[in-house]
């Protein structure tokens, strides 16, 4: 029981930083045109 003390606060960072990183992701533009970068990798050069 006494591990619960250690693994919730743990997990709360965890779920912070996931959110952090993802708004990080969604600011530095990662998800602008996902389909064109798709499309990108088939088409020869």
């Amino acid at each position: 029981m006494d591990v619960l003390y250690l693994l919730i606060p743990l997990s709360v960072l965890l779920v912070f930083g996931i959110i952090g990183l993802f708004w990080w992701a969604l600011q530095s533009g990662q998800f602008d045109n996902i389909e064109r970068e798709g499309e990108r990798i088939l088409k020869s050069d």
